[in-house]
């Protein structure tokens, strides 16, 4: 499971860089510009997708209370950009260094409506890359209402990790 793991948050890094490589392109009006869809901006977009990736790091550092580290956020696009690459790069590089048995591990959080989750690690990882899956192609359809053309494929099988 471990290998697999790896691969997609690799993958997830990966493509994150693609579509930002794309967007720092675009002007301060473009990224700000309501498109529409969930987060109505590119810029939205970004913070919603850095923050629950952060959010699900968190947890699988086993911090009790997660921070939304857009909260407080005030910089600009390219910054909150480079900020959700760090974040995506930090856990490919969690998964990378996390042992089977600590994949395998089970962590309980309490979600804002209180609740109280049981999820398995390797499903919080699967989750995490699944839903910024979801948001690239949110992102790749507002690129392609601003009339942005060149977009990179992000499939993960055109995915080719480094040996």
């Amino acid at each position: 499971m471990k290998e697999i793991l790896v691969r997609l948050a690799s993958y997830n890094h990966r493509a994150n860089q693609q579509l930002v490589a794309v967007m720092l392109k675009l002007n301060a009006e473009q990224v700000m510009q309501d498109l529409g869809g969930s987060f109505s901006s590119l810029f939205n977009t970004v913070c919603h997708v850095w923050c629950r990736e952060s959010i699900w790091y968190q947890r699988l550092q086993l911090t009790e209370q997660p921070v939304d580290p857009t909260a407080a956020f005030s910089g600009t696009f390219a910054e909150a950009c480079q900020a959700w690459l760090r974040q995506s790069l930090q856990l490919q590089e969690w998964v990378q260094r996390a042992t089977e048995a600590r994949l395998s591990h089970t962590i309980a959080f309490t979600p804002r409506k209180g609740e109280q989750v049981k999820l398995p690690v390797q499903d919080a990882v699967i989750d995490t890359c699944n839903h910024s899956t979801f948001h690239r192609g949110q992102l790749v359809h507002m690129l392609r209402q601003l009339g942005v053309n060149r977009i990179p494929a992000t499939d993960y099988h055109r995915f080719k990790p480094k040996k």
